[in-house]
């Protein structure tokens, strides 16, 4: 049944599901697969783009000139959000890349590395 819902639908249903449960949505046929990675796609640039300006959020607090206390409070803060949104976007791109969807071979490649820098404790974007 699921094989032969409209495009503008399955967009819709692909669109709210979760970043755990994505990738098994594109098992269904060509039409979600196509669906899926795009939305992959699009999330994986969504959490770069959030990284980004979590980066910018933390600056003023890498100067040192704010309060100890606050400065203690903020950057753990920031460190866990940064952790969390890699994590995140490691998850999708590790999927992607498992279930063939991604075919640039520079893509293929920053996803190895940065899979291999964060199992090995790295940073795999320099953030933190």
């Amino acid at each position: 049944m699921l094989d032969r819902l409209p495009v503008e639908i399955v967009e819709r249903i692909v669109a709210k599901i979760p970043d755990t449960d994505l990738i098994a949505a594109s098992k269904v046929d060509r039409v979600w697969w196509q669906e899926v990675r795009r939305e992959a796609y699009k999330r994986w640039k969504n959490y770069a783009t959030t990284i980004g300006y979590v980066r910018a959020l933390g600056k003023p607090f890498e100067k040192g000139n704010v309060d100890w206390i606050t400065f203690e409070d903020v950057n753990d803060f920031y460190k866990r959000w940064i952790d969390r949104l890699t994590e995140d976007q490691l998850y999708i791109m590790e999927k992607m890349l498992r279930n063939g969807m991604v075919v640039d071979p520079q893509e293929r490649e920053t996803i190895e590395h940065a899979l291999s820098e964060h199992r090995w404790g790295g940073d795999p974007w320099g953030v933190v």
